[in-house]
């Protein structure tokens, strides 16, 4: 299990601690009942260690922005971009096609045209 970051209030009178853990959904309730079990002994122990007027008191949470980030990640790594293809042709060259509506390219007067782009990649001059 880990910390992923604390949100506190201005006032200190609440504070959020995300986590996150290997076993993801799955293992979310044994850890939110332990934190809550052991809430009171966390805040105290966090008193002692922090120059504060008060210590807030604290509620626990999965982190989510981890969890979107990693479906997010695997969406992307199943479905590369259809937009930019790569071949390596006889000669040895890549030949890669650039497409007009890729981010950068909105300057060219062309639309919906692909380039062929070719790329020595046999070392030889």
């Amino acid at each position: 299990m880990t910390i992923t970051r604390v949100d506190v209030d201005p006032e200190m009178n609440r504070g959020i601690v995300h986590f996150d853990s290997l076993s993801g959904e799955d293992g979310d309730d044994p850890i939110l009942e332990a934190f809550t079990d052991h809430r009171k002994r966390l805040q105290s122990a966090i008193a002692k260690q922090v120059r504060a007027k008060k210590t807030p008191i604290l509620s626990f949470r999965p982190d989510d922005v981890i969890r979107s980030a990693e479906r997010i990640e695997k969406i992307l790594r199943e479905n590369p971009s259809p937009s930019r293809e790569a071949t390596v042709n006889e000669d040895n060259y890549v030949q890669k096609k650039i497409f007009v509506d890729e981010p950068g390219l909105d300057d060219l007067e062309t639309d919906d045209a692909a380039f062929d782009s070719d790329v020595d990649i046999s070392g030889e001059a």
